[in-house]
C-alpha cells in the first residue's frame, strides 16, 4: 500500500514545500559577417542579478533577481555544481526532481543539458553523481539496496515517442490511483553502472528529431524528456520501498518564422513547439494565482507530462538560456519574464513508500496470530484462561515458525501493523465504492421496472379510445419543469394545466387548446433586420467593412469604430475579452501585439493579429456595431 511520508530535515522540522529554482546563463556574444555590432543588450550585474536594456527607453535598463546568475565565461562545471547537484540527494531518499532548460532557440539549452565529450552538460554529469551517491550509501551500510533504471522519450507534434524503442508509435499518458503520471508502454532499462547508461543513451539521442533553420544548424524539433528512477529497498523487515523520479528536460525553444524562415513541416514542427510553451506559461500563471483557478495541465502533452514538476511534488530546478545580441531582444526578454514568473511557483514533494506484502507462510502464520489475539480478547475470563494454557501447551510440544524468525518485540510491531491494515481495509473507499454500486444497480432496476409500467399504461390508454396525434397522458402526471425561457427569443406558449387522472377517466378527458402568446423586442427585430439586408453583400465582399455599411449612418458607423479603436487601444483584457468575438487567446495577442508596435491606428489594423482574417475581421466588425446598436 502506497502512502505519503512527510519530507524532513536533518533537525527534524518538517518541510511542506519547496520553491521552484530559477538559475539564468548567459551564452556568449557572437555576431554574424552580415550583421553590424550593436553590442550586447543584456549583462550581469552580480551573482543572483542582471540588467537588460529597456526598449521602451533605450537609456533605462530592467533589472532581474534569480537564484543563480552564469555569465559568458561560466562553465559546465560550475552550472551542475551550483543549481542541478543539491536536489538529486533528494532522489535517493524517495522524492522526485525535475531539471529542465528554458528558452529561445539558438540560445544554447541543447548544449547546457547535453554538452559535449570535452564539456559534458548536465544530463551526464547528473547521471553520473546519481551512481556515486548509489555506491557511496551502499559502502556506508544503510540497510537499504538500490536499483537505477532509465526510459528516454520525446514529444514532437504532441506525440510523445520513445527514444530508446524508435518503431513505437504515440504513447498515452495516464494517472494512477495515487496520481502518479504514467506512460504504459514506455521502454525501461535497468542500469547498473554509468558507462551502461552512456551505452543506451548516446544511440537514442541520434533518434531525437533536429532540423536546420537560419538561427541554428542543428535546432531540435521536439521536447526531450529523460527519466531516471531510482528504486530502495529496505533489507530488514516490514521491507519498506521508496521511488524517487529524475526528470532531465530539454525543452524545444520558442521561435519566430519570421527570422527563422520556416516552411512547411518546419512551420508545423514550430506551430506545435510554440503551442506547447504558451501552454507552460498559463500553467505558471494558473499556479500563481491560487487555488481558485484551473490550471490546465491537460491542455498540453508537455504540461501533462511536468505536472510533477510545477506546483507538482518535485524538487524542480530551471536553467534559463538567453543570448546576448540584439536580434534576441524580445526573445530574450519574454525569457527572462516567464523565468521571474516561475520563480513563484512552489511545490510540495513528499517521499512515495510502499511496504512490501509478506511471504505466503508468514502471512499465514501472522493472520492466525491476529485471531488469536481477537479470540482473546473478546472470549470470557475462564475462556481466556484456557486459551493461554493451551497456547502454552502447544509451544512447549512445538515451536513456532514466527518465534524462530522474529523477537517478541518484531512479532507485536508486524502484529499491530497487521490489525491497523485490517481496520483500515474494512473502512477503505472500496468498500464505499461496492455500496455506491449496489445503489446503483438498485435505482436502475426500480427505474426499469417503472418504465415497464408505464408502457402498460400507454397501451392501456390506446385501448380506451386515446387519440394517437396526442401527447401520452401519463407524462402529465410528472412535475412540470420550471425552465427560465426569453420571450424576446421565441413566441412563448401557455398550456392548460390538467390535473392527475386516473385510468377509469380516460374516456371524458379531451383535447387541451393551446393559448399562444407573442411578444416581439423591437430592438432585436431591428438588428435582425439590418443582418438581412447585409447577407445579399456578404457574397460580394466579404474583407474589410465593404458591403454592408452602406445600409447604416455614417455618423453611426464612424462612431461604433472609434469606440472599438479605444478598447483595442486602451482596454485591460477583461474589456478586449468584452467585445464580439475576442476570446482569450486573441485578447492576450493583441496585448502583445500592441506593447510590441503600440496603439492601433485604424481598426483595420486588427487583421495583423495572428488569426484573424479579413473574414473574420468583417464578422467581428458586423457583431460588435450591431450589439452597440441593440443596447
Amino acid at each position: 500500500m502506497a502512502q505519503r511520508v512527510a519530507v524532513s530535515d536533518g533537525a527534524g522540522s518538517s518541510k511542506s514545500s519547496s520553491r521552484v529554482r530559477v538559475a539564468v546563463r548567459l551564452r556568449p556574444y557572437m555576431v554574424k559577417q552580415d550583421e553590424k555590432n550593436e553590442g550586447p543588450c543584456v549583462r550581469g550585474t552580480g551573482p543572483q542579478s542582471l540588467e537588460i536594456t529597456n526598449w521602451r527607453n533605450a537609456t533605462e535598463t530592467l533589472q532581474y533577481q534569480f537564484d543563480v546568475f552564469h555569465g559568458e565565461d561560466s562553465t559546465q562545471q560550475e552550472v551542475f555544481l551550483s543549481s542541478v547537484k543539491p536536489i538529486l540527494p533528494h532522489v535517493l531518499n524517495g522524492q522526485n526532481a525535475s531539471v529542465f532548460a528554458y528558452g529561445p532557440t539558438g540560445a544554447g539549452k541543447t548544449h547546457t543539458m547535453l554538452g559535449s565529450p570535452a564539456q559534458p552538460g548536465v544530463i551526464p554529469r547528473a547521471v553520473r553523481e546519481v551512481f556515486q551517491l548509489v555506491r557511496g550509501r551502499e559502502r556506508g551500510g544503510d540497510g537499504w539496496d538500490y536499483g537505477v533504471g532509465m526510459s528516454y522519450l520525446e514529444i514532437y507534434n504532441e506525440k510523445v515517442l520513445d527514444l530508446l524503442s524508435p518503431s513505437t508509435q504515440d504513447l498515452p499518458i495516464r494517472e494512477d490511483k495515487d496520481r502518479n503520471i504514467l506512460i504504459p508502454g514506455l521502454t525501461h532499462t535497468t542500469l547498473h553502472s554509468f558507462s551502461e547508461f552512456d551505452s543506451h543513451f548516446i544511440p537514442a539521442s541520434l533518434n531525437r528529431t533536429t532540423a536546420s533553420t537560419k538561427l541554428n544548424q542543428r535546432s531540435s524539433r521536439s521536447h526531450a524528456v529523460l527519466l531516471i528512477k531510482v528504486v530502495r529497498t529496505q533489507r530488514c523487515p516490514p521491507g519498506r520501498q521508496q521511488t524517487g523520479k529524475l526528470y532531465l528536460v530539454d525543452l524545444a525553444g520558442s521561435e519566430d518564422n519570421r527570422r527563422t524562415g520556416n516552411q512547411g513541416l518546419r512551420l508545423k514542427e514550430s506551430g506545435a513547439i510554440n503551442l506547447s510553451l504558451f501552454t507552460l506559461s498559463k500553467v505558471v500563471d494558473s499556479l500563481n494565482a491560487g487555488g481558485s483557478c484551473r490550471v490546465p495541465y491537460r491542455d498540453s502533452k508537455l504540461t501533462r507530462l511536468l505536472q510533477d514538476s510545477l506546483g507538482g511534488s518535485a524538487h524542480a530546478v530551471m536553467v534559463t538560456n538567453i543570448a546576448p545580441e540584439y536580434t534576441f531582444y524580445f526573445d530574450t526578454f519574454t525569457a527572462l519574464n516567464f523565468a521571474a514568473k516561475s520563480k513563484q511557483v512552489v511545490n510540495k514533494p513528499f517521499v512515495r513508500e510502499t511496504v512490501a506484502v509478506p511471504t505466503r507462510q508468514g502471512a499465514a502464520v501472522l493472520c492466525s496470530a491476529v485471531k488469536r489475539s481477537r479470540d482473546e480478547q473478546e472470549a470470557p475470563e475462564p475462556q481466556k484462561k484456557k486459551l493461554k494454557e493451551g497456547k502454552k501447551k502447544k509451544n512447549q510440544e512445538v515451536p513456532s515458525p514466527s518465534t524462530q524468525t522474529h523477537s517478541p518485540s518484531d512479532q507485536q510491531s508486524v502484529l499491530d501493523r497487521l490489525i491497523a491494515l485490517e481496520k483500515m481495509m474494512m473502512g477503505s473507499p472500496e468498500r464505499e465504492r461496492l455500496n455506491l454500486l449496489q445503489t446503483m444497480a438498485q435505482s436502475r432496476k426500480e427505474i426499469q421496472e417503472l418504465k415497464k409500467k408505464q408502457q402498460q399504461f400507454e397501451s392501456r390508454a390506446r385501448e380506451l379510445g386515446q387519440p394517437d396525434d396526442t401527447e401520452p397522458l401519463f407524462r402529465s402526471m410528472l412535475p412540470p419543469l420550471h425552465r427560465k425561457q426569453s420571450t424576446a427569443a421565441r413566441p412563448s406558449k401557455q398550456q392548460a394545466v390538467v390535473s392527475p387522472l386516473q385510468v377509469n377517466q380516460l374516456q371524458s378527458l379531451q383535447p387541451c387548446a393551446l393559448v399562444h402568446k407573442t411578444s416581439v423586442c423591437l430592438k432585436r427585430s431591428e438588428g435582425k433586420k439590418l443582418l438581412e439586408q447585409a447577407e445579399p453583400l456578404e457574397g460580394k465582399e466579404n474583407s474589410g467593412l465593404g458591403g454592408w455599411e452602406s445600409h447604416l449612418d455614417s455618423s453611426v458607423l464612424e462612431r461604433s469604430c472609434q469606440n472599438i479603436l479605444q478598447v483595442l487601444n486602451s482596454g485591460s483584457l477583461k474589456e478586449l475579452k468584452s467585445l464580439q468575438q475576442i476570446g482569450d487567446k486573441k485578447a492576450k495577442l493583441i496585448l502583445g501585439w500592441r506593447e510590441v508596435n503600440g496603439s492601433f491606428t485604424q481598426v483595420e489594423d486588427l487583421t495583423k493579429i495572428e488569426g484573424i482574417t479579413a473574414k473574420r475581421f468583417s464578422s467581428f466588425m458586423k457583431a460588435n456595431i450591431l450589439s452597440v446598436m441593440g443596447k
